[in-house]
């Protein structure tokens, strides 16, 4: 503004707000471009085993574009300022998944899973799109934090009344349909703690006393520190009664990871790596099913060297091998010697052979963006509760991808846990359709509170 004298002062005026890109124009030429990259592969499947375009590839590509169109305009109408990479990359990742249990299928035909995985997949995505437009806020969840590890309490014990499949109780069967609860235990889990701590924060960043000879240690009071000594013995029990590895380590390792979050002190992931080793190398001796797992990890090839054959390991490390830098190609590999897993728990190794390293990479890195997309979204809300549910929601994707890839490979023991959305496992495909649908909540909320238009 100008001051001259005997002329009134005139204010600035307003600067005018920025409106933000909704982007939602990428997001939908991603989402075709992630259909039409897993048509292709659909057909490069039928071409490389029976040397035509598979009859049902017009089917599965109109299936499939469908299911994301619509999650797509899910997301256009209820959450227009969402990230528009986390749905294409769902689905891309999804799609990938039903090409490799379809290229599985033709080498068992008695066991036909791809049909039913686009099931699974059906509901997953209705899922997403019924919590996308009925979950307006996604702070709503704080109220219901309590309920919530009730019922994943519940769902946690509920397959120690039933029969162990594969020497693991982590299922329920009935009447020929049977469910993984411990799958959707893990969101739940996700949404106690990130309104435990974000309700906590302070009482355990600043309270408590510190360790003699270790002043970076603050322990909180007992009031604050007993839930993180439950969870503890918590993910033991898991560990115990359904020896299952892998639940018990992803819970473990989202609650140390939402701790450090909530209180900003690096001295509990020491002390949270130093309980889960513990407590695995204990259990690992002590369970045989477990103590098994640990041997063959510790010794892959020790069953060819008996003369038995390679074990499923072995088998796996033979895939990633033969793959090489640019694979097979797809439907050229052998990865079904594996045995009754390879559509399942080491999906991964079909993809490692076929792909190559290249397209291991590319998965890899599709995965990488998904969780960083959820953590981007939940550092850049204002909230505490959104910000740890979009970490801890992150970090159960990243923790699966880590503890599976891990385990197919050789650097950690096997764990028998399901590639979020390539593997075969309807409870897994719903449940991450869900923790998208929430990611894509929260990162809607992040990008609008900015423009003025979130909820106060």
């Amino acid at each position: 503004m100008t001051i001259n004298a005997g002329t009134t002062v005139a204010a600035d005026p307003p600067t005018p707000g920025v409106r933000l890109t909704r982007r939602r124009g990428i997001e939908f030429t991603l989402i075709v471009v992630a259909v039409l990259l897993s048509v292709y592969g659909y057909c490069a499947v039928g071409l490389a085993k029976n040397g035509t375009v598979p009859p049902g590839a017009a089917g599965y590509g109109a299936g499939l574009g469908v299911l994301a169109l619509l999650a797509h305009l899910a997301v256009r109408l209820r959450a227009p300022y969402a990230d528009p990479l986390l749905l294409p990359i769902a689905v891309l990742l999804n799609g990938l998944g039903l090409v490799l249990i379809y290229r599985l299928d033709l080498e068992t035909p008695h066991d036909r899973a791809a049909t039913t995985q686009l099931v699974w997949s059906t509901l997953g995505v209705g899922l997403f799109i019924a919590a996308v437009v009925l979950l307006r806020d996604h702070r709503v969840l704080r109220r219901y934090a309590y309920v919530s590890v009730v019922t994943a309490l519940f769902l946690l014990l509920l397959p120690v009344f039933f029969p162990p499949v594969n020497g693991a109780r982590i299922w329920v069967r009935i009447a020929g349909f049977s469910i993984q609860p411990g799958e959707f235990a893990k969101v739940l889990l996700a949404v106690f703690f990130a309104g435990y701590l974000s309700a906590n924060r302070n009482a355990l960043a600043y309270s408590g006393r510190r360790i003699w000879r270790f002043r970076r240690l603050q322990l909180p009071t007992g009031r604050v520190l007993g839930p993180i000594v439950a969870i503890w013995l918590l993910s033991v029990g898991v560990l115990v009664l359904e020896r299952d590895l892998g639940t018990s380590l992803l819970f473990f390792g989202l609650f140390v990871i939402l701790l450090y979050v909530a209180s900003g002190r690096t001295g509990w992931i020491a002390v949270g790596l130093l309980l889960a080793c513990v407590g695995a190398v204990a259990v690992g001796w002590l369970e045989p099913h477990v103590h098994s797992r640990v041997q063959d990890w510790l010794h892959p090839f020790a069953s060819i060297e008996a003369g038995d054959g390679p074990n499923q390991l072995a088998q796996s490390l033979f895939a990633f091998a033969a793959g090489g830098m640019l694979g097979t190609g797809l439907g050229l590999g052998h990865s079904i010697l594996i045995g009754f897993a390879a559509k399942s728990d080491f999906i991964l190794a079909t993809a490692g052979e076929e792909l190559g390293l290249v397209g291991l990479s590319g998965i890899f890195l599709l995965y990488a963006l998904l969780v960083e997309r959820g953590y981007r979204a939940g550092l850049a809300l204002r909230d505490p509760f959104g910000r740890l549910l979009a970490i801890g929601l992150a970090s159960i994707i990243a923790l699966q991808v880590f503890v599976i890839a891990g385990g197919v490979t050789g650097l950690i023991p096997l764990t028998g846990m399901a590639m979020p959305f390539l593997a075969q496992g309807g409870s897994s495909v719903v449940t991450n359709w869900l923790i998208v649908a929430l990611l894509i909540r929260i990162s809607d909320s992040a990008r609008s509170q900015y423009d003025g238009t979130a909820a106060p």
